[in-house]
């Protein structure tokens, strides 16, 4: 996914990656890379997955270990990326050949990042701010990048782009949720809703997208 983004000039902050053998065997070259190129604090997660299970923040090398450990878990690659001091921002992006995006919307989570608890956690109190309070410019350039991104990963149907807005208005792409989540506190259907779209109306048109594929490809 970062290699795409990077490919099509969309911003991501510095990440690398590290292979389970690599764990296994002791070879520390691609950890003496991930340290002199993203440094800490960093995040470790899941080459894939969702939810934000199986990631974790590491503050040193002593923090790797267990972190890394915890996404191999979930997969036998892991993505390292810089943590970045910014806002959450996400975007709900809807469609085929076509698609449309949402209002933005900002996540306050109520710990230092979002992590499944501060997602699913019925203790929770993690604010979504609908829509976001951004500069008219930056909220129609997070939108946009949303379209672009979505598109250069050939995303069909429903996903949710989320995205870091630094202090400065920089936009940092972070990374598309092809599976967003749909319960009643969810960004995605929340933000549709914040753009007229509400909850049975978007199930519809969902499906309709669904339909419209599978003829799509019946014809090929």
């Amino acid at each position: 996914m970062k290699a795409l983004f990077q490919e099509a000039g969309i911003p991501v902050a510095p990440y690398g990656v590290l292979r389970a053998w690599e764990a296994r065997e002791q070879d520390d070259t691609a950890l003496r890379f991930i340290e002199a190129n993203i440094g800490y604090p960093c995040f470790v997660k899941p080459a894939n997955g969702g939810s934000s299970v199986g990631v974790s923040r590491a503050e040193s090398r002593e923090d790797m270990g267990p972190a890394l450990g915890m996404a191999f878990d979930y997969d036998d690659k892991a993505v390292v990326e810089a943590a970045v001091n910014g806002r959450e921002v996400e975007v709900s992006v809807l469609g085929n050949e076509h698609p449309e995006a949402s209002v933005a919307g900002e996540v306050i989570p109520d710990r230092t990042f979002y992590d499944y608890e501060s997602k699913y956690a019925a203790s929770s109190t993690t604010r979504l701010v609908i829509p976001a309070d951004l500069p008219n410019d930056v909220s129609q350039r997070v939108r946009d990048l949303a379209l672009r991104t979505y598109q250069v990963m050939g995303c069909e149907g429903y996903a949710r782009v989320d995205f870091f807005v630094t202090a400065d208005n920089t936009v940092i792409a972070n990374e598309v949720n092809t599976i967003p989540g749909f319960t009643s506190i969810s960004m995605y259907p929340k933000l549709w809703a914040a753009s007229g779209l509400e909850y049975a109306d978007l199930l519809t048109r969902i499906l309709d997208l669904a339909l419209e594929r599978h003829e799509r490809e019946n014809r090929s």
